[in-house]
């Protein structure tokens, strides 16, 4: 990690010069002309800003506009001949140009209805747009405007959050009004390897059943973001400390052996599917449990079948295990599993029998094909029915077990068996 001290004592300007491309540095500057042209105020803003103080690339640039976002973009598009789609009920555009993609939203003030719900949204200065965000190290704005560009706004002492290396909410009511700020907290907690200030963890302890306000769909896109993360088993053993993870579901544990098998996965997929992640998550819980985590979180289908599959397959584990068992016998009780559930299990079973012969099923017996098909059969004189999946069926039982290996030997078997019926 890059020394957070010295970068974060840099001029802002100096680090838009040293980590954004050209492109991008260039395009910025022309909005901000657009922009003074126009009379309003233009900034980056979010995670590019923090970024760039701590020395670290981001091109994921959000701008912030004090006046009409959707107007500047079409402006910025007409000049560059670039794309632009426009969300005017948001106040939002983002904008397609010259190979990049920038977001263009409307400063503005939010207001919470009741703790969980979606804001409600006015126009608003630079500094209500920061003031609505979720940590002091994520509420600062760099000026784009060209008689202030690269100046730094910070209301609320972020730069000196970050030389701390805290994580530290904006207001007490922070974690109650949405409370899925408590996820993404330790989530940059264990990201850039800092701490939670004292009196916001104290909050997010004594605020943990606010997580019950929130929609299951919601809590699923913060748990995908932290598994998304680099290791994050961190976040998630820092949530089990802090009894998030309990929120979440209570039978969740991110302790050492989930440390363990996330490690393991990264080794064999990487990237690492979220499914998986979820998977083995979920593989210590009951498969009653497990369902009770799909339907809260309202996984999506592959996700949810990932987990599912892997609750059962866990449960039928010991079949795997005796000690004469064909490779054609192993396909027989896997088949009908997805890949990811079957290497879910590989990674999580204890048995080193059972971890082999999973893993030899997806890296071989899966992929067996038979030479001859339905139609070579039927000309070899099988008729069309049941009889002919049953040769299919017995042929590739043959070819996994090694009773057969050549077209040649195919022919010779189906022969036989033809030979027997008459």
């Amino acid at each position: 990690m890059s020394d957070i001290k010295k970068h974060s004592s840099e001029n802002p300007v100096i680090q838009l010069e040293k980590h954004l491309p050209s492109e991008s540095l260039n395009l910025i500057r022309m909005i901000g002309e657009l922009a003074a042209e126009e009379k309003v105020g233009l900034y980056l803003v979010g995670g590019a800003v923090r970024d760039l103080l701590l020395g670290r690339a981001n091109f994921d640039l959000d701008l912030v506009v004090e006046g009409d976002a959707p107007k500047l973009a079409i402006l910025v598009a007409q000049k560059t001949m670039g794309k632009v789609l426009i969300h005017r009920r948001f106040g939002t555009a983002k904008l397609r140009s010259e190979g990049q993609i920038i977001d263009l939203a409307t400063a503005r003030s939010e207001s919470y209805a009741r703790p969980g719900a979606l804001p409600t949204v006015r126009p608003g200065s630079i500094k209500d747009d920061l003031k609505r965000r979720d940590f002091t190290i994520n509420a600062m704005a760099i000026h784009l405007n060209p008689d202030s560009f690269g100046k730094l706004v910070d209301h609320f002492e972020g730069k000196k959050d970050l030389k701390s290396k805290l994580i530290r909410i904006l207001h007490d009511r922070s974690f109650i009004d949405d409370a899925t700020r408590m996820l993404r907290a330790i989530r940059y907690e264990q990201r850039f390897g800092f701490h939670l200030e004292k009196s916001s963890e104290l909050l997010l302890r004594q605020n943990l059943s606010m997580l019950d306000t929130i929609s299951g769909d919601r809590i699923r896109h913060e748990l995908e973001l932290i598994l998304k993360e680099e290791s994050p088993e961190k976040p998630l053993g820092r949530a089990g400390e802090l009894g998030l993870l309990d929120k979440v579901h209570p039978s969740l544990k991110g302790n050492g052996w989930l440390k363990d098998k996330f490690q393991q996965a990264r080794s064999i997929a990487h990237p690492t599917p979220l499914a998986l992640y979820f998977a083995l998550l979920t593989y210590p819980l009951s498969q009653g449990k497990a369902e009770d985590f799909v339907v809260r979180l309202k996984m999506p289908g592959l996700t949810a079948k990932a987990v599912r599959d892997t609750l059962h397959l866990k449960s039928k584990l010991p079949s795997l295990a005796g000690p004469e068992l064909s490779p054609s016998a192993v396909y027989r009780l896997l088949q009908d599993y997805s890949p990811t559930s079957i290497l879910a299990c590989a990674i999580a079973s204890d048995s080193a029998l059972v971890q082999q012969r999973l893993h030899l099923y997806l890296d071989n017996w899966r992929h067996v094909k038979t030479s001859l098909d339905g139609v070579a059969l039927q000309h070899m004189g099988i008729p069309q029915g049941p009889q002919l999946g049953q040769v299919l069926r017995l042929l590739h039982e043959a070819k996994l077990d090694g009773r057969v290996n050549t077209r040649e030997q195919e022919i010779e078997m189906v022969q036989l068996w033809l030979a027997q019926e008459t």
